[in-house]
């Protein structure tokens, strides 16, 4: 191959892989700003709509500002044999089963003693509390002994999975951050006795309904618009990579 003929591939390449780069990063930009929107939708929503800096002094008509204490309990039921499955509570993703996880962590000798977790009870992880791992599950399973389990007091009066999205908005975090307790920020914990006395913003249960059948909403259309653009950015490198190799090894003319 000519110095001429390389030249002509460089450009070409220059040229072509640009434009498909270029596509690449609108494509992710898109993913951000559809999860920026969710997210901001979320923290108006599931935060009294802002109407105040501090909903608690001023909340939305019609909405109640409530002790957690008078809605939630702190329950501390043990597994006798460990067999049950083994859950995981993250900041993204709220509980899952750890078998939907790719997780590399250690793994005790026995789970016998972890803490049982029913359906629609709330799991903090106490030592991450202040980054927001923590959410209400849809699972039965077991925790480790550090996490906390929460049960609603009566469910016929909330809908958890309204407390599930509001307690993982920045605001709410922020809140348990500054009860959390701790030298160093890597190491605040959020104690029971702490959460249970933080109120909570509470709605009537027709509100928390509607919010969470819309946030579902909402969610389920952002994933699907989020999957098409990872789609859409693997088919782009597809054929980035498809298009180097045809140029260099002279499959198609430059």
């Amino acid at each position: 191959m000519s110095d001429a003929q390389q030249e002509r591939i460089v450009k070409f390449l220059d040229t072509e892989t640009a434009k498909i780069d270029h596509l690449i990063a609108k494509q992710r930009e898109l993913i951000t700003l559809t999860e920026s929107r969710l997210k901001l939708w979320r923290e108006r929503t599931f935060w009294g709509e802002v109407q105040t800096e501090d909903p608690f002094l001023n909340p939305p008509t019609g909405w109640k500002v409530l002790r957690n204490r008078h809605l939630l309990e702190h329950v501390d039921a043990r597994s006798e044999t460990g067999d049950e499955e083994m859950l995981s509570v993250s900041h993204i993703t709220g509980v899952t089963p750890r078998s939907m996880k790719n997780v590399n962590m250690f793994e005790a000798e026995s789970t016998v003693g972890y803490k049982l977790v029913a359906n629609n009870e709330l799991v903090i992880n106490t030592m991450w509390a202040w980054m927001g791992a923590l959410g209400v599950s849809a699972y039965e399973g077991i925790v480790s002994p550090a996490y906390n389990v929460y049960r609603f007091r009566d469910l016929d009066a909330v809908n958890p999975m309204y407390f599930d999205c509001m307690y993982r908005t920045d605001a709410y975090v922020s809140l348990m951050k500054a009860h959390s307790r701790g030298i160093w920020e890597s190491r605040l914990r959020l104690y029971p006795e702490v959460f249970l006395r933080l109120s909570s913003l509470v709605p009537p249960k027709d509100v928390q309904d509607r919010l969470v059948a819309e946030n579902n909403e909402r969610t389920t259309e952002a994933e699907k618009l989020i999957t098409r653009c990872h789609k859409a950015i693997e088919l782009l490198q597809e054929r980035r990579s498809a298009l180097i190799t045809a140029a260099v090894t002279g499959q198609i003319e430059v």
